[in-house]
């Protein structure tokens, strides 16, 4: 990777997009000189592929000759920039959505080389999870986190001791090293957990009175976010019943905050068994060339299919269009699938039909032209896609084949997919060869997750939604940078065995 940027940064970061990359600075006169915008672009990527912390890189600009090839700065005794400088150029690559730019650029690279034009794609779309970077804890030390924080901010605010302003609050508890062997209670008894639970919402109240009291808005502008999150927390976690007594609320509220230190991460699964906290990250493959032509990232909690529209803008950047779409079911109710083109193909692995000992859904004729469906014994009724069909009772009670069909008094019933006629044609796919051929190219996307997996990691690096976003933006550059390092490898092979 080294070696490769060494020789094609200047393809990378060509004039056009030198001068794209310096609209994200003022032009100014004053202070020092300014730092190449694509120096700091290089560093960022190059953090990535090697998982380096920001103090990691500016050492390794001084220490590191392979990271001094990269930047051009080859036996420097000052590094070329500093964090703050590297910090900042983040900031603003994010806000100005440039993070995406520089997966266009490694597709615009290998264009001229490979004919990556603006052609329809042939794209498999999966996800993998990330779990988040913040602590996730239960309802107790959700809000006793938020409320020693709050003791914490106003300490430095003010400059006193956090210990020294929780016994003025009378917040002692909250402020030990460890809430739960402060409250010392039998955490196998429901009464004690109750009265536990009590005591943390009292000094709640208490924290709560005595920031609305701060003289100094400064102060009081510090520990008024944290205050809501622990109100937050109180809200979706715990009843109090008409009596005044004080419980958990059974079930898990609807987006659940589970963490103090980072909002955006929920509570999701990877399958029956196990459970996500954080995130997922989604990945748009190439299926011809093999590169990432976009990614997306959604809380764990939130249904696949609602990445796509993320996707769909960011392919309109790119000017390209969809011809086959590969997706696992999670996709089927995206707008991608619902609202697609005559010309887009979806390849997809159906929803089963349970097959028993009566009869089952595939048994039953769908008339398109006329939206009838028909039963095994002829029996016809409209249908709407999405609805559900209600054979009458008293049809179904004199049919002869009613044993085969149904035990319900009140006849049979038939739900339609909003999309049923695409999910015939996936069943129909399935069951010949050519169509399970199809259905394994999908197998590519996995690899590409396991790459981009093996540089951003299990776990989040930062905190919140869209800074993960640009770190997931930077390791697909990166792996599409090993794209084009192995073409241009397969291609020097190729002409030296010519």
């Amino acid at each position: 990777m080294f070696v490769f940027l060494r020789h094609h940064r200047h393809e990378l970061f060509d004039d056009a997009f030198q001068e794209e990359l310096a609209t994200l600075y003022a032009p100014s006169l004053r202070g020092q000189p300014p730092i190449p915008p694509a120096q700091l672009a290089l560093a960022t990527i190059v953090q990535a592929y090697t998982g380096a912390s920001d103090d990691e890189v500016i050492e390794a600009t001084l220490m590191d000759r392979r990271w001094q090839l990269v930047l051009d700065c080859l036996d420097t005794e000052q590094a070329p920039f500093s964090k703050g400088t590297l910090v900042a150029f983040r900031k603003r690559l994010i806000d100005a959505q440039m993070d995406r730019r520089l997966i266009e650029r490694t597709v615009e690279t290998a264009s001229p080389t490979r004919e990556f034009g603006s052609r329809a794609l042939r794209a498999v779309l999966d996800s993998s999870p990330l779990w988040g970077a913040g602590r996730v804890e239960d309802t107790y030390n959700l809000i006793g986190h938020a409320l020693k924080k709050i003791m914490c901010v106003v300490a430095d605010q003010q400059g006193r001791e956090v210990v020294e302003v929780a016994k003025e609050v009378g917040a002692e508890l909250v402020c030990g090293t460890s809430l739960k062997a402060a409250l010392d209670r039998d955490w196998d008894q429901q009464l004690q957990k109750d009265e536990a639970l009590a005591l943390i919402l009292q000094v709640l109240h208490t924290v709560d009175a005595w920031v609305q009291q701060l003289p100094d808005q400064e102060d009081k502008a510090v520990a008024d976010p944290i205050l809501a999150i622990a109100k937050q927390i109180q809200e979706q976690d715990v009843q109090i019943s008409e009596k005044g007594k004080v419980s958990l609320i059974k079930g898990v509220a609807k987006d659940r905050r589970i963490s103090v230190e980072d909002g955006q991460m929920r509570h999701g699964r990877k399958s029956r068994s196990v459970r996500v906290d954080g995130y997922k990250r989604h990945v748009l493959h190439d299926l011809d060339t093999g590169l990432i032509r976009a990614v997306g990232l959604t809380p764990a909690n939130v249904p696949e299919a609602s990445v796509t529209e993320a996707i769909s803008e960011d392919l309109d950047q790119q000017k390209v269009s969809l011809k086959e779409l590969h997706i696992d079911r999670a996709y089927l109710s995206s707008h991608l699938v619902r609202e697609r083109s005559e010309d887009l193909e979806v390849y997809c692995k159906a929803w089963p039909v349970r097959v028993g000992k009566r009869f089952h859904k595939q048994e039953f004729v769908l008339d398109w032209e006329q939206q009838i469906i028909r039963c095994p014994a002829a029996q016809e009724m409209p249908f709407v896609p999405g609805g559900i069909v209600h054979f009458p009772k008293d049809t179904c009670a004199q049919c002869p084949l009613k044993a085969q069909c149904t035990t319900s008094a009140k006849g049979r019933s038939v739900s339609i997919h909003p999309d049923e006629a695409l999910l015939i044609e996936l069943r129909q796919a399935q069951q010949t060869p050519e169509g399970r051929h199809k259905l394994r190219e999908r197998v590519a996307v996995e690899h590409t997750l396991a790459h981009v997996g093996r540089w951003q990691g299990r776990r989040a690096r930062y905190r919140g939604l869209r800074k993960n976003l640009f770190d997931l933006r930077r390791c697909a550059v990166v792996h599409n940078l090993h794209v084009l390092a192995r073409s241009q490898s397969l291609q020097a092979d190729l002409q030296d065995a010519a």
